[in-house]
């Protein structure tokens, strides 16, 4: 920890401690940084909401959301997941990914930027549940866009994460690719993206197709259950992020969940904006705005707050 300050978030009393976690493997090493924004005033272990970002959290001007989620009693954490894998290209000898490979270039199946940043998510994972200020069963994870694909890895991979809030996260993220609309494996596969995913993932770019897959969204979804998970989309300008085919992957993971016997979506068309389905462990919100996930965080957080319910009195952490 490298200081602890107390802050006014909107009007809640809060206590926010800033982070840098340092990897090192041989000669190399990355600091890694996160904030934690806690109620002043907590009676004891408090739920948290850990939202994947890029750039430096101490300078981070988030919007309402922190207020939000602090108004429920719980806690509210941001991690830097470029500080754990730089968010390009150029820099795959850098990061966890130049760590592992010791600077080397990657081999065809080895992870990218995506994979590396739910890394640093479970990294976090292992704080929360050392710190006794914070309850470890009631942790969610959320994130938006590219963040959003990396949040929705890290709840399918760590199974820690209580729920998942993923937002807009499009092709590479929920949704399904062998739809072959909006953003697709050309795109991600393109000079601005490719490093998000491993090497081997270009050749669907061609000489193979999408349609060459022997995986999809639905089956990424589905690694993460029986834990619930919000999907969130726009409904003015998300296109690129095909709400339809996030909508569609989230449908066909149901099985699963049923399986272990949870609730998927309950609906089979998508939802019209401002009526979202949340009677299920997979839920689904459509709002009337573009590619942000501002306005369905007070659906989430209801969401959420039915999952997130206080430990049986007399219960010790």
């Amino acid at each position: 920890m490298v200081d602890t300050r107390s802050e006014k978030v909107g009007r809640i009393a809060a206590t926010r401690r800033y982070f840098v976690g340092h990897v090192a493997v041989g000669g190399r090493a990355i600091d890694v940084r996160m904030i934690v924004t806690l109620p002043a005033k907590a009676a004891g272990p408090v739920p948290l909401i850990l939202l994947l970002s890029g750039g430096d959290p101490k300078g981070w001007q988030p919007s309402t959301w922190r207020e939000q989620v602090l108004a429920k009693g719980w806690g509210a954490a941001v991690l830097d997941v470029t500080s754990v894998q730089p968010d390009s290209g150029r820099d795959l000898d850098r990061g966890v990914i130049g760590l592992a490979a010791g600077g080397k270039p990657r081999l065809p199946h080895q992870w990218g930027a995506l994979r590396a940043w739910a890394w640093g998510a479970s990294r976090a994972m292992d704080y929360f549940e050392g710190d006794m200020a914070i309850d470890p069963a009631r942790i969610g994870i959320a994130g938006h866009s590219r963040y959003g694909k990396a949040a929705l890895i890290a709840a399918a991979y760590d199974p820690r994460y209580a729920i998942a809030y993923i937002s807009s996260s499009g092709a590479g993220g929920a949704a399904l690719l062998r739809r072959n609309f909006g953003e697709r494996i050309e795109n991600l596969a393109g000079a601005g993206e490719y490093h998000w995913f491993a090497p081997h993932f270009r050749l669907y770019a061609g000489p193979k197709t999408a349609n060459d897959l022997s995986v999809d969204a639905h089956e990424l979804i589905a690694l993460a259950a029986p834990h619930p998970i919000f999907f969130s989309a726009g409904a003015a300008g998300d296109d690129w992020a095909d709400p339809r085919g996030m909508f569609m992957a989230a449908a066909a993971a149901g099985p699963v969940y049923e399986l272990l016997g949870k609730k998927g979506l309950g609906g089979a068309a998508l939802p019209p904006v401002g009526k979202p389905l949340t009677t299920g462990e997979l839920a689904f919100s459509l709002h009337g705005e573009g590619h942000t996930m501002e306005p369905n965080w007070p659906v989430f957080l209801k969401y959420a707050q039915r999952y997130f319910k206080p430990p049986p009195p007399g219960k010790v952490r």
